[in-house]
């Protein structure tokens, strides 16, 4: 019931995306600026929030943490390497492909999926995954995804590394680890620009499906084949795998939200960002949104603990 709700607000928002650019209330234009703000302003201030939280996690359970969300993203980036070639994606696309692979909604859609299953201090768990998750797709996801150019390619390659969300996830550790208070007022600010995240991306993928045919969406065998993959075969091997090492029923649920979870739609804000397969990505962020919704259910019965 949690996740189809969960869903049911996704796909409002989305909604709400497609009448508007229908209208003419989103062109394209406003499409790009308001990825712009959800790149450089939403989501560097949810990425902050991650160590905002009042629980900590210490000795072995935080080494078990850090230790399987390294393996995991280690994984993941090897999938990426493998996985599109198999596919045989066209050149095009590998990049948006390669990043689909690794990178999750764990932040709209797993954050609250997480806290209703194993309550608020289990998102503490899910913030470690964050951190190198938002480094990751700040160099490798924008590496992977951007259209190099070779006159500019030196001159921007520092600054796809060292970007708003990289110094985000820096100043997140520096906090965290330094038990650095934050003052209540700045926290609010964070919290509310946080909070324009879900709804600015989610209202941006609806307005890219106004100009994508629905039918190719469902036609795709390569990409409806990926998803498969993406959604199922990968989290239930993943999460079988985790279980052999591991017998803490939040960590395992932890990590199958954050491997099952629908591409995550920085993909395409990336790819509309820097001048990527922006089609490509919105079509994998909202056909495995639509997948989701049955696939998520079926791992955790797969996986139950």
């Amino acid at each position: 019931m949690l996740l189809l709700q969960q869903m049911i607000v996704l796909f409002i928002l989305m909604g709400i995306g497609y009448f508007c650019y229908k209208k003419g209330i989103i062109t394209d234009e406003v499409s790009k600026k308001l990825s712009a703000i959800v790149v450089n302003i939403a989501n560097p201030a949810l990425i902050l929030t991650g160590c905002m939280g009042e629980n900590k996690i210490q000795g072995r359970e935080l080494l078990l943490t850090v230790g399987i969300m390294l393996v995991m993203y280690v994984a993941l980036l090897i999938l990426a390497e493998l996985l599109p070639r198999l596919l045989k994606v066209p050149t095009k696309s590998l990049g948006t492909y390669k990043a689909m692979t690794v990178f999750s909604n764990i932040g709209f859609m797993g954050f609250p999926v997480i806290s209703a299953l194993y309550g608020n201090g289990a998102l503490l768990y899910a913030a470690l995954f964050m951190i190198p998750y938002n480094i990751l797709i700040y160099t490798y996801g924008v590496s992977a995804i951007t259209v190099k150019k070779e006159e500019d390619e030196k001159e921007s390659s520092l600054g796809r590394i060292f970007n708003i969300g990289v110094i985000a996830c820096i100043l997140t550790i520096v906090i965290y680890l330094a038990g650095i208070p934050v003052p209540g007022f700045l926290k609010t600010t964070i919290t509310h620009l946080s909070n324009l995240t879900a709804p600015l991306s989610m209202m941006v993928i609806g307005a890219s499906l106004a100009t994508i045919d629905l039918k190719k969406l469902f036609t795709d065998g390569r990409l409806i084949l990926f998803s498969v993959i993406k959604l199922i075969i990968i989290p239930v091997i993943g999460i079988m795998i985790v279980r052999q090492f591991v017998d803490n029923a939040v960590i395992c649920g932890v990590c199958m939200v954050m491997l099952a979870t629908p591409v995550g739609s920085m993909t395409a804000m990336l790819a509309q960002q820097y001048d990527g397969d922006y089609e490509m990505a919105s079509k994998g962020v909202a056909l495995t949104t639509i997948l989701s919704v049955a696939t998520m259910p079926l791992v955790e019965m797969l996986v139950r603990f």
